[in-house]
């Protein structure tokens, strides 16, 4: 008989399993920092900084207020054990698990090569000059890349067929990340920043997708096919073949969560094996548009009933609740939605909007506020500003005084 885990258990699972509800050892240095890294697997990038830049808000949420100098220097400096991918979106992974998505870039390769007229096609000549400007000069972002076809263009954000030539070869494995200066990637051949070890490493695919949907149904904890096979971006049958052999291992363990339904028939769902099953998570964070908690718009629905789509491409008059809005957890509920914007002329964290999602008590709020001035001062903001609209702006207004 199949297990049956109640809804409220599911969100709490999810959560432990993704780093919630444990105190953080004060200060925060390089070993929380790694084990985190390590439970999430992959930290996505966004360039948008309105607030502050994606990437950094996920362990901001987890391990309140840290130093992202050193975060940084974790991610950014060579050697230190961490690379960028497709893994999810653009994101930041360990080293150690950039092999597990080799067949993703022979895929990406034979698609980009599959037509006559594609671009690598048209741009070979490109492509082998770039592989040996990389091997003469070593890593460089694309600007300082001296060639005529460095010139920005009106597709592709404007990017050059320089950048663009970087970006496949990136796809493909054979140009990685070696690092960033002000956000801007850094290129470099695989052979110039990887171990000599990890890019011998050739893990046949349908291991490599094993392993990649055991890691995702550990990072989530529980979940449904289409769960596990999104935080990786996984194919469907892909998933559905990798989630039997892991049954059949004792990794997942076949589970109902009711109300996890589609189309009126509940969704087979899974638990890792050694997923937290805590009584009760106790913590307060602002999430990331796309922390994993949030991510999977469908997934957000079914498990805290939190209809949720960023408004950044929105135009401002169609916007129903702002520019950059941030969902709110409190213990196992998401209780409404912040858009922030760090003023850093002002000197001010400014609260544009605020809205309730579920019933907010008034200790909900002073939990609320009392994150809001943790992200103020690691922010290096003097103040707080709720400037903006929303049924929660006047209470929270109040309580920040």
């Amino acid at each position: 008989m199949v297990q049956q885990i109640s809804p409220a258990l599911a969100r709490r699972v999810a959560l432990a399993a993704q780093g919630f509800g444990r105190a953080p050892a004060s200060p925060i240095g390089t070993r929380q920092l790694n084990l985190l890294l390590q439970r999430l697997r992959v930290l996505q990038i966004d360039s948008v900084n309105v607030f502050e830049r994606s990437h950094y808000l996920p362990v901001f949420a987890r391990l309140g207020g840290y130093d992202r100098a050193l975060l940084d220097r974790l991610l950014y400096q060579r050697g230190s054990g961490y690379v960028e991918y497709w893994a999810h979106e653009a994101a930041f992974l360990p080293v150690a698990d950039w092999p597990l998505f080799r067949w993703r870039m022979a895929d990406t390769r034979d698609r980009q090569h599959s037509s006559p007229d594609a671009w690598p096609h048209a741009n070979g000549a490109l492509l082998d000059w770039l592989r040996a400007e990389l091997a003469d000069k070593g890593p460089l972002p694309a600007r300082m890349i001296e060639h005529d076809a460095n010139v920005r263009k009106g597709n592709w954000w404007g990017w050059s067929d320089v950048k663009l030539g970087l970006e496949y070869l990136f796809s493909w494995g054979e140009v990685v990340s070696a690092g960033r200066n002000r956000f801007e990637r850094i290129y470099a051949l695989a052979e110039q920043v990887l171990p000599p070890e990890v890019r011998a490493l050739d893990v046949p695919r349908e291991d490599a997708l094993r392993e990649l949907v055991r890691r995702s149904a550990v990072a989530l904890g529980i979940g449904t096919r289409s769960d596990f096979a999104d935080y990786f971006r996984l194919g469907a049958a892909d998933t559905a073949a990798a989630i039997r052999d892991l049954v059949d291992s004792g990794d997942l363990v076949p589970v109902q969560v009711p109300g996890w339904d589609r189309n009126g028939s509940p969704q087979p769902a899974w638990l890792a094996r050694d997923a937290r099953m805590p009584r009760r998570v106790e913590h307060v964070a602002l999430l990331s548009p796309f922390d994993p908690v949030v991510w999977r718009r469908e997934r957000a629905l079914r498990m805290f009933d939190f209809h949720y789509r960023i408004e950044i491409y929105t135009p401002e008059p169609k916007r129903v609740y702002g520019y950059y809005v941030l969902p709110v957890l409190v213990d196992d509920r998401l209780v409404g939605r912040i858009d922030l914007k760090s003023d850093r002329q002002a000197g001010v964290l400014r609260v544009q909007s605020a809205w309730t999602e579920n019933a907010v008590s008034g200790d909900d709020l002073e939990r609320i506020a009392a994150v809001l001035r943790e992200t103020a001062e690691w922010q290096g903001l003097d103040g707080i500003a709720v400037t903006g609209r929303g049924d929660l702006s006047p209470a929270l207004a109040a309580v920040l005084g």
